[in-house]
């Protein structure tokens, strides 16, 4: 790891696993433009839990094409947009992150993951040595349950912790004792 005490967040954001969940798990449809997280806030999250810069890594798939008004608008939020391709088999998205993972070992900055997958649970736990900061940041209810497990991993909710939502979303989720609020309920 280097000595460079200019720390940055990398966010790494697996934004095909995030939609399929939002779409095929909470909404039970695809989600419309008004539903779809505001990744803006999202980095701005990143950068006022750790008090630092934030960088953006979104990987998409593209091997049928580049949804390039979705890139634009990307790259107008400071976004580093990584397109890849690969044979139908070929889970590109998931290769490239835990590639990406592995060479951030080599790097003092700071990771959070955007994602649900647990095929990154080896990889993000590698990350975890006591002197970087690194977290997941998903819908904790469909969370890998191995995330769980990794002492020192921070985890975060899209929707309660990085507030991406302009709506409340029909999530059913276990709430807190201490966070438990009844008029929420009474309206």
């Amino acid at each position: 790891m280097s000595d460079n005490d200019d720390r940055t967040t990398f966010v790494l954001v697996d934004g095909e696993n995030i939609d399929a969940t939002l779409g095929g798990s909470i909404l039970g449809r695809r989600p419309q433009p008004d539903e779809r997280p505001r990744w803006d806030r999202m980095m701005a999250f990143a950068s006022r839990t750790w008090q630092q810069p934030a960088r953006g890594l979104f990987f998409l798939n593209a091997t049928t094409g580049i949804p390039m008004s979705f890139v634009q608008a990307l790259k107008a939020m400071d976004f580093q947009v990584i397109p890849l391709s690969g044979g139908a088999e070929e889970k590109v998205v998931d290769i490239a992150i835990q590639r990406t993972l592995r060479a951030l070992t080599q790097r003092a900055d700071d990771v959070m993951l955007v994602s649900h997958d647990g095929d990154f649970l080896d990889d993000v736990e590698a990350l975890v040595d006591g002197e970087r900061r690194v977290g997941i940041l998903a819908f904790s209810e469909f969370r890998n349950a191995g995330f769980a497990s990794i002492a020192g991993l921070e985890r975060f909710d899209l929707e309660f912790d990085a507030a991406v939502f302009d709506a409340p979303l029909p999530r059913v989720r276990v709430i807190p004792i201490d966070e438990f609020d009844p008029t929420q309920f009474l309206r």
